[in-house]
Parts: structure tokens; sequence; C-alpha cells
């Protein structure tokens, strides 16, 4: 087996000198790359790992799709460039510095949604990781502390 390790943007992956080698190996390149675009659209606008595995005897292939860190699904959901320095106004601007306010809240759905993009899953504890997530990087849910939120999904 021969692995092929790229980073692609979700849904718009092209052929080019990464891919080169598909060809050499007797692979449908058009193909492989339609494949993993389709792998990868729920994550447009991110860059993606993609690993490729190939036998190259058979000319058979495999797709593996990791995924985004969780910080960048949270800000694709919000639609926001960048997330809070530190939780909750616990930042420090340092001399010089404006101090940023930054407020966001994710609903308890884009919670779910967040969980089943990075795990495959919104069981209760994928999505108290997003949550968890959500408190390091400021954001809301339900427009509570996400502190808050997961004492009421413990009791």
């Amino acid at each position: 087996m021969e692995s092929i390790k790229l980073l692609v943007e979700g849904g718009k992956a092209s052929p080019g000198p990464q891919t080169a080698s598909l060809a050499s190996m007797g692979l449908n390149v058009g193909e492989v790359i339609s494949k993993i675009n389709e792998m990868t659209k729920d994550f447009q606008g991110m860059q993606v790992p993609v690993t490729i595995e190939v036998d190259p005897e058979t000319k058979e292939y495999n797709i593996k799709v990791g995924s985004p860190p969780v910080s960048a699904l949270i800000k694709k959901e919000l639609g926001v460039q960048k997330l809070a320095k530190a939780p909750f106004g616990t930042y420090k601007p340092k001399e010089g510095e404006e101090a940023e306010n930054f407020e966001a809240s994710l609903s308890m759905e884009q919670v779910k949604k967040i969980a089943k993009m990075k795990f495959g899953s919104d069981s209760p504890e994928a999505v108290k990781q997003i949550i968890g997530t959500c408190q390091s990087c400021g954001v809301k849910v339900d427009n509570k502390e996400p502190k808050e939120v997961l004492k009421e999904l413990s009791s």
C-alpha cells in the first residue's frame, strides 16, 4: 500500500502536483478527485486532510477524510473569521492593544451538527466535547455560558 496525503479545500480538490502520482499508478485522477470532492463537500471553505491509500498492484484505492479542528467548524457555523482570544472576557489586552468584545452563541442544534461533522455522531459525549471547545473559544450555547450548559446536560 502506498499513501498520498493531501490538504484540500472542502469540495474543491483539483488535479495538481500533489495528485500527479495517482496517474503514474494507473488511477483515473478525475474519478479520484471527484470522490474526494463529494466526501469533503460539507467542509467548504475549510482545509481538510485527506489520505489516499493505493494498492499499486490491484489499482484499488481507499480515501480517508480527516476533519478540521472543532474551532474551525465553530467559526464556519458562526460565519466569523476569528474567535475570542480567551473565554468570556478573561483576555487582558497588552499595552497599546484594544480590548476586543467578542459575542457569539451557537444553538444546541448547531452544536449537534458540528459534533456529527467532527465525530460522526451527536452522542452526549460528542456534544460535550464541542461545548467544551465553545468554552475555550468564548462562544455561548443557547445564549448561556458553556459551563452552565454542561451542568444541565449532566443532571
